[in-house]
């Protein structure tokens, strides 16, 4: 890269070379791997760079400038003038991105509300006010004017300290907490090692949650191998319950992300609950519950998912 000094950030170097580009959105193609130096790839923007060094950019083709509504079936608990409450099923994505461009949860409630979604969260993120992982099951609520879509996210910004809003969660860990009941409460920051996975950093974003054991589940031998437990959130971080019930030792079953060193413990488990855990394919959490204020009237809502068929057939196998 010719001009550029020794030792420079790539995403410096890249934004003074190429100005049509803002320096996010070199970012941004960096971290997706779109970058490279002498033929290695490089994610990591403050990635050094020197004068010489031959650096290859590849910028994917336009995306279509905004979702389209699609007709995917939606499971609705609720729905008014302001807000719409969904039951989200397992491997449904919220919004685009990260190469999903369509079949998402905005996509669908594109076609369903027809124009009536708040624009607060860009065109990409219509109406959303919080999300669920793809392969987490349960309840989200949408806001459908941007009056709601700004009492709700003070309401989640506010995570309850002040206010009704309650989220409680469902999931299958592996092993027993020694403390039935517990909080975790470990910052949470973008691991340095691997993009898509968080971690704790003493550098990260406050993150709470608190758990209590509802049911141990005996292995072959009769002893405990697994456990449902009940989490709720007192922050709203990104994997936050994945990665709170790992770091105190007990991923969820099925995460392929956080549980991964705990795939030889699966020999442990009856063999009906292995072949429960084979056809899961995904981690083990369910959003069971959410209590909100209603935006317009003031009135407390609370919203409640039944475990889906895929977590009930685990537990039972047990």
């Amino acid at each position: 890269m010719s001009g550029s000094a020794a030792g420079q950030r790539l995403d410096r170097a890249l934004a003074a070379q190429l100005p049509e580009f803002s320096r996010s959105r070199l970012q941004a193609l960096i971290r997706d791997g779109q970058v490279a130096i002498g033929g290695r790839t490089i994610v990591e923007p403050r990635h050094p760079v020197n004068s010489g060094d031959r650096v290859r950019l590849l910028v994917p083709p336009p995306r279509p400038a905004a979702p389209q509504p699609q007709p995917i079936p939606l499971d609705i608990l609720h729905e008014d003038d302001q807000i719409i409450v969904i039951d989200k099923p397992a491997g449904l994505v919220v919004h685009p991105g990260g190469g999903t461009r369509d079949g998402t949860l905005v996509n669908a409630l594109l076609a369903h509300c027809r124009g009536t979604l708040s624009g607060i969260g860009g065109i990409e993120r219509p109406g959303i006010v919080h999300r669920l992982d793809k392969d987490t099951s349960g309840v989200m609520v949408v806001a459908k004017t941007d009056a709601a879509h700004r009492d709700l996210s003070a309401q989640f910004a506010d995570h309850g300290r002040t206010g009704v809003l309650e989220r409680r969660y469902t999931a299958v860990v592996w092993g027993v907490p020694e403390r039935r009941r517990g909080t975790v409460d470990v910052a949470i920051g973008r691991s340095s090692h691997h993009r898509e996975k968080m971690a704790a950093r003493r550098d990260g974003r406050a993150a709470v949650t608190h758990y209590s054991v509802e049911r141990a589940l005996p292995g072959q031998s009769g002893e405990p191998v697994a456990s449902v437990v009940a989490c709720r959130l007192e922050t709203g971080r990104t994997h936050q319950i994945r990665m709170h019930m790992a770091h105190i030792g007990h991923p969820l079953l099925g995460d392929p992300v956080y549980g991964a060193g705990f795939s030889s413990k699966r020999s442990l488990l009856p063999e009906s609950a292995r072949s429960a855990l084979d056809t899961l394919n995904r981690q083990a959490l369910h959003a069971a519950f959410l209590q909100l204020r209603h935006p317009a009237t003031g009135e407390t809502l609370g919203f409640e998912s039944v475990l889906p068929a895929d977590l009930r057939q685990l537990i039972n196998a047990f």
